[in-house]
């Protein structure tokens, strides 16, 4: 008697039904990157409305200095506290993100984790490629090719809070977990790209410092009072070594531990992200675009954003070039891994969030200081290019998630309830 062939592979499906420990953290977190994403939004206004309704007021309160000048030179304007200071704030919760991702999220596991990571990738490569070959020819500016790679996770979530989109807590966790990798990208590519006049006794002595960072928090130590002066130096020496001071913050989230021990209900680091998170999506990032974000509009500044090749690569960057790479690196990736995509959902959702993650606002911002530091004009040039590019992107992400918004609605209801109050949406006990 013949054997009977072995069952086919169950194909792993994408985009599901979130683990209900994870859809709970996903949401807390998500609401408060909402609220932060409508504080930055409301920021970026009165920035622009500042810089050009009074732009000498705006000019003379970023360029106010402010800090001691020895020994370690930070004697900074309130711009450059802005983004060295409170965005090694926003890159530390980043760095805890990323390090719960690999070791609780959807990055635990490399079959799980290729989907994001790849997305994410293509996410960035694409962008560069479609800047550089914009900007390859006579009067263009290479050296800006990363400043279009970068996703706004709260930006992004403002726009959803602001437009009243529902979004399923599938999606939003890709668009969070994609955010995640992509800000680790976009630091290497700052500590890489963007340090210059290495200084490397400041350089060893914050490793140094980070390794006690490390050490101290592993013992089991605990106390803000040691933490926070440990990291303010750690944090000083690396903006005195010449790499971006951010890069601090992100190495500080990923050595804090993110998983439990013991008795423990939360780890170290869920915990600390916790605290910290509020004061990033609420004040760090917000400030940091009211000192970004200003810059002067005009009907010729808009032309150029579209006639010259600095902004046009960016804009084409962020709008063509994120939304092909996220979508197209995700199908291949999904087709190649032998995903299934939720039945609930169709590509076109995913394309929708694609165009929704070409929102590269904070860090795009941070890029375009970094490449032309010594040009202004060029600065504000891409400054625009990425107020206009994220505006579009915006614009028609809503639309494409506003056709299905209703379909999303009713998701979003059958994942909430729960008829018999026990605290565990029904769909999970279904699914027990």
């Amino acid at each position: 008697m013949a054997t009977p062939p072995p069952p086919p592979a169950k194909r792993r499906q994408f985009l599901g039904l979130l683990p209900l420990p994870e859809r709970r953290f996903i949401t807390d977190a998500l609401r408060t990157e909402t609220v932060g994403g409508v504080l930055l939004l409301i920021a970026a206004v009165v920035a622009l409305v500042w810089a050009n309704v009074w732009p000498h007021a705006y000019e003379t309160v970023s360029e106010y200095t402010i800090g001691p000048s020895g020994p370690l030179h930070l004697d900074l304007s309130l711009e450059a506290w802005a983004n060295d200071g409170l965005l090694t704030i926003f890159f530390f919760v980043a760095g805890i993100e990323l390090k719960r991702e690999f070791v609780a999220g959807e990055l635990r596991t490399p079959r799980a984790a290729m989907l994001p990571v790849v997305a994410a990738m293509c996410g960035v490569v694409l962008p560069a490629v479609v800047y550089t070959v914009v900007n390859s020819g006579p009067g263009g500016h290479g050296e800006g090719w990363a400043i279009p790679t970068a996703t706004d996770i709260a930006f992004a979530l403002g726009v959803l809070a602001v437009v009243g989109t529902h979004l399923p807590s599938a999606l939003r966790a890709f668009l969070l977990t994609l955010a995640v990798v992509d800000d680790l990208i976009a630091i290497l590519i700052i500590a890489v790209f963007y340090s210059s006049g290495i200084k490397f006794w400041a350089l060893g002595l914050s490793l140094a410092g980070l390794v006690l960072f490390w050490f101290l928090h592993r013992r089991g130590v605990h106390g803000w009072y040691l933490f926070v002066p440990l990291a303010l130096v750690i944090w000083a020496l690396m903006h005195e070594s010449g790499v971006h001071a951010t890069v601090a913050g992100v190495a500080m989230g990923l050595l804090l531990r993110c998983h439990t021990e013991g008795d423990e209900e939360v780890s170290p680091g869920e915990h600390i992200e916790h605290l910290v998170r509020p004061l990033s999506a609420g004040f760090a990032v917000p400030v940091f675009a009211l000192f970004a974000a200003g810059v002067v509009i005009s009907v010729s500044a808009l032309r150029e954003v579209f006639t010259q090749a600095l902004p046009l690569g960016i804009v084409l960057g962020l709008l063509v070039g994120k939304t092909v790479g996220i979508f197209g690196g995700t199908w291949l990736a999904a087709r190649f891994t032998r995903a299934e995509l939720n039945p609930q959902l169709k590509w076109a959702d995913l394309f929708s969030v694609a165009t929704l993650a070409g929102i590269g606002f904070t860090v795009s911002l941070l890029i375009s200081e970094l490449a032309f530091s010594d040009d202004p004009v060029l600065t504000d040039r891409a400054k625009s290019a990425v107020l206009v590019g994220s505006l579009l992107c915006a614009v028609a992400a809503t639309v494409l998630l506003k056709l299905r918004n209703r379909h999303y609605r009713q998701l979003c209801e059958e994942e909430d309830l729960d008829s018999d109050g026990d605290g565990i949406p029904d769909v999970y006990q279904q699914a027990d």
